[in-house]
């Protein structure tokens, strides 16, 4: 899934923090700007994905104008792909029995056809 919020980065001593304020506990901090913007990206990706996996409602960005920041503050827009961020960062194998036609299976092999390969990149357009 793909979601867009607003990052607010508060510029403090030697760091910047950073959070998503739609997101209860998303934050982080970097060592500069461009850091605090990929280590809140990679911390929105983190929570998203367990919500997705808890079942729990992702709440709607709130509109930039309507996030709550202090005059120092930096505002950013963040995007993820939680389906691109679980490829790389989940990587665990599962092994999955699946039935195909006798047919199939011998001219895949015939063929060189790696199926488990296949199949990941047809679940992965059906996620799309």
């Amino acid at each position: 899934m793909h979601y867009t919020y607003t990052a607010v980065i508060t510029p403090g001593e030697g760091k910047y923090y950073a959070c998503v304020p739609d997101i209860p506990g998303c934050i982080t901090t970097g060592r500069d700007i461009e850091d605090a913007v990929s280590q809140i990206t990679d911390a929105l990706s983190g929570c998203l994905v367990v919500w997705e996996d808890q079942n729990l409602p992702i709440p709607s960005a709130t509109p930039q104008p309507g996030v709550s920041h202090g005059q120092d503050d930096i505002l950013t827009l963040v995007s993820v792909d939680t389906i691109a961020y679980r490829a790389q960062t989940d990587t665990r194998a599962v092994r999955k029995n699946v039935s195909i036609p006798a047919w199939m299976a011998a001219m895949a092999e015939r063929k060189g056809i790696n199926c488990s390969k296949v199949l990941q990149d047809a679940l992965i357009q059906q996620f799309s």
